[in-house]
């Protein structure tokens, strides 16, 4: 399908299926149940972010012990980095969120969150993505953010700096697990089309997939 379809076209019943339809204040229950289901995407990720809890974990427990031998430094920029990653970092996450659905064309960007749940978002009212736009949304945070920890460590290596990078590093990875999650739906069905977009109004997100012929 070389165009999206419109909305009115998604909920004709002889042409898509609607797969899943999602409250928003539900999508933690959601994400978790892709996860269970997902054979791909998500163990291979599950992976990578053992690897940087590891990594995460390690730094931190060896930034504690060079408290005892008189070096503080790297448990203070462990500790403002564990701060700047619960506050900055959740909005610099969904910014960029944001900037991947306007390059997919999304007209407004609304962002929110729960934060009681320790959930937040941003969304494009009415705009329906396609798989590889969606995966664009889903995974640019990530992506980017990793990068921009690689350089970094790089640069920063042989100073105490080079733990904000890798707590930073580590961190981020769990915060990109809800996307992950939602980007698997996209991969159950091989050779077909799927969409989805966000109602603000009914708060709900719904996935459609294109009916085989």
């Amino acid at each position: 399908m070389k165009q999206k379809p419109t909305i009115e076209a998604l909920q004709q019943e002889e042409n898509f299926e609607l797969i899943a339809e999602v409250e928003h204040v539900r999508i933690k229950e959601f994400v978790i149940e892709q996860m269970l289901h997902d054979r791909k995407l998500i163990p291979a990720f599950m992976i990578y972010q053992l690897l940087m809890v590891l990594l995460g974990t390690f730094f931190l427990t060896r930034a504690i012990v060079l408290v005892f031998r008189g070096f503080s430094l790297p448990l203070l920029v462990s500790s403002g980095t564990l701060v700047f990653c619960f506050t900055l970092l959740i909005v610099i996450h969904e910014l960029l969120h944001g900037a991947a659905l306007k390059i997919t064309g999304a007209p407004k960007i609304t962002y929110g969150g729960w934060l009681k749940k320790f959930m937040f978002y941003a969304e494009a009212d009415q705009h329906v993505l396609n798989r590889p736009q969606f995966l664009l949304v889903a995974f640019t945070p990530l992506v980017v953010v990793q990068l921009i920890t690689l350089a970094g460590i790089v640069i920063w290596f042989s100073h105490p700096a080079v733990y904000f990078f890798l707590i930073l590093m580590s961190v981020h990875s769990l915060f990109c697990a809800g996307d992950i999650g939602l980007a698997s739906i996209f991969f159950r069905f091989p050779g077909r089309n799927v969409f989805t977009y966000d109602n603000r109004e009914a708060k709900k997100s719904y996935y459609y997939v294109e009916k085989q012929p």
